[in-house]
């Protein structure tokens, strides 16, 4: 089966890339299955890296996440780089990499940020710009606020300074 070989990828790569780091620990893999989205191109499943933490330190698990996640972000943004390339288009897939229930809590963050601005886009008429995401975050939020069609979003400015921008949606 094609998806197993892209998991087990994805789990040696991680492995190997923290036994670099000196830490040896075990990987979790996950697939969560894309949800087709009407008239979507459709979304690469998503693959689930959970390091175990059980043998980590909380200082190990500190210096993994990073400040904010960055360096949570950097190991997920090189997995997807790095296990996509030369890879044939059916091959490809995305990686969210987890650690001791960040990413699931960001997530919580993240949505109650969207429905916030959601709300002040609907109060006010006015657009909102919310920043210091990361792109996948901001991807997060595209895909949650994607729901509403009564509002759009975009990006703006240039990295590290690129914000999503929520505004209510120009009439068809």
């Amino acid at each position: 089966m094609m998806t197993d070989s892209r998991m087990a990828r994805g789990q040696q790569w991680l492995k190997t890339l923290l036994q670099l780091t000196g830490i040896n620990t075990e990987i979790k893999g996950d697939l969560e299955v894309a949800a087709i989205a009407q008239g979507d191109s459709q979304e690469p499943d998503n693959y689930w890296l959970t390091i175990d933490h059980t043998n980590l330190t909380p200082e190990q698990v500190r210096v993994l996440i990073g400040p904010d996640g960055v360096v949570l972000d950097a190991i997920q943004y090189l997995a997807n780089s790095t296990l996509n390339l030369n890879q044939p288009h059916e091959e490809q897939a995305s990686y969210t990499v987890e650690l001791n229930g960040y990413r699931v809590k960001r997530q919580a963050e993240i949505r109650a940020i969207a429905e916030a601005a959601a709300e002040q886009v609907r109060a006010t008429a006015r657009e909102v710009e919310i920043k210091s995401l990361s792109s996948a975050e901001r991807r997060q939020v595209h895909t949650f606020l994607k729901e509403f069609s009564d509002l759009e979003t975009f990006s703006r400015g240039k990295e590290p300074h690129r914000n999503l921008v929520v505004r209510l949606a120009l009439p068809e």
